[in-house]
Parts: C-alpha cells; sequence; structure tokens
C-alpha cells in the first residue's frame, strides 16, 4: 500500500489507493471530489505488522470465552437440564482456553504497542497492561476454581470480574484504534550515567 498512490477523505479521515477509489467514500459515502492525496508518514515495515491485526485477532478469541463462560453458568442455572452434557463440554473447553488466549493477547498487545508507539510506557498503556495483568490472574483463578470443582458461584463470580475487566481494556483500546506515531521504529537507547571527572593537579 506504500509503494501506490494514496488518496485521504477529508472529513472522515479514510486512506485508500487511488487505484480503488470509485464515486464515492466508502467509509463515509461523500462524493470522491472531497478526497486528496495522502502521503504515508509510517514505515513499511511498521504498517506491515499492524496490517497483520494479530492483537485485534487475539482479541476477538479471548473475548469469546470471557462473554461465553458467565453466559453458559447462567444458562444452565435457568435451564439445568437442556444438553447438560454439551453445555458443560463448552463450558470446560472455555475455562481451559480463556488463559491461553488471554496470553497470546497480552504478548501480540506488547507488540503491536511497541510498534505503533515504539514505547509500551505511556499512560494508557500502562493502564492497559495493568488490567492485562488483573484479568490474567482472574481467568487463571477461573480455571483452577474449575479444575478443583469448587463451588460454581465463586467460578461466576470471577468471570464476572474477568468481563468487567475486558470491557475496562475494550474502553481503554478504543482509543488508541487509530493513533500510531510516524516513521520508523528505533529501539530508545538507555541513558548513561554521567560520569565524575577527577581533576589532575600537577605537582
Amino acid at each position: 500500500m506504500i509503494d501506490e498512490e494514496l488518496v485521504r477523505c477529508r472529513p472522515c479521515g479514510y486512506v485508500m489507493k487511488e487505484s480503488e477509489l470509485g464515486d464515492v467514500c466508502p467509509a463515509c459515502g461523500l462524493p470522491r471530489s472531497v478526497f486528496e492525496p495522502y502521503r504515508e508518514k509510517v514505515s513499511a515495515n511498521r504498517l506491515f505488522i499492524l496490517g497483520l491485526d494479530i492483537h485485534p485477532i487475539a482479541i476477538h478469541l479471548s473475548q469469546t470465552f470471557v462473554g461465553l463462560i458467565p453466559l453458559l453458568i447462567v444458562f444452565h442455572f435457568i435451564f439445568p437440564d437442556f444438553k447438560e452434557n454439551i453445555v458443560n463440554s463448552v463450558l470446560d473447553f472455555s475455562i481451559f482456553m480463556l488463559p491461553l488466549s488471554l496470553v497470546l493477547s497480552f504478548i501480540s498487545g506488547v507488540i503491536d504497542g511497541i510498534t505503533r508507539f515504539k514505547t509500551i510506557k505511556t499512560p494508557l498503556l500502562r493502564s492497559k497492561i495493568i488490567f492485562s495483568i488483573l484479568i490474567l490472574v482472574l481467568a487463571f483463578s477461573v480455571w483452577l476454581t474449575s479444575y478443583l470443582n469448587l463451588s460454581i458461584w465463586i467460578t461466576l463470580g470471577l468471570s464476572f470480574a474477568s468481563l468487567g475487566c475486558a470491557v475496562k481494556l475494550g474502553l481503554i483500546g478504543k482509543r488508541l484504534l487509530d493513533v500510531i506515531l510516524p516513521g520508523a521504529y528505533v529501539p530508545r537507547k538507555k541513558k548513561k550515567a554521567p560520569t565524575s571527572k577527577v581533576a589532575v593537579t600537577k605537582e
């Protein structure tokens, strides 16, 4: 995409290849006359990594299990005799897969943050890391309570807490979706501690 002529819709900011532009903007529907030439300011390597959408895909996978676990537990409370074996099998599978999918989401999120912002030490990314660690602890706790056959109410409470963390992470991530620093990624060097100069006196 970076090797082709790009255009941007001035009202909505949608960027696309000029060769694929029709009579209207695919995003907002305004006529093509509102488009202007656009030059990509992000390096091709970073665009390629972000274009793979590894983090969004991993997030959607983990969100499926986060939402499915409390839903299945509540469903089983309401309809205890409806396909009990199937419901329990899907529930056990979701509980097992939740922490694994969250680990994948966490790793891909770190890669996405470094690629997008060249660091993971920004205030919003720090918040995401804190909530990510919290939801990981909750997910492994859900798995442990299920493995030890503890009260289903404990599992339900932990799963709702995990869902709350997932919602918070989604709200933070939504604010960062279309934000990216321009240029190429250059690892930041650690600052060296200043060395004190010792004065030498001649006798």
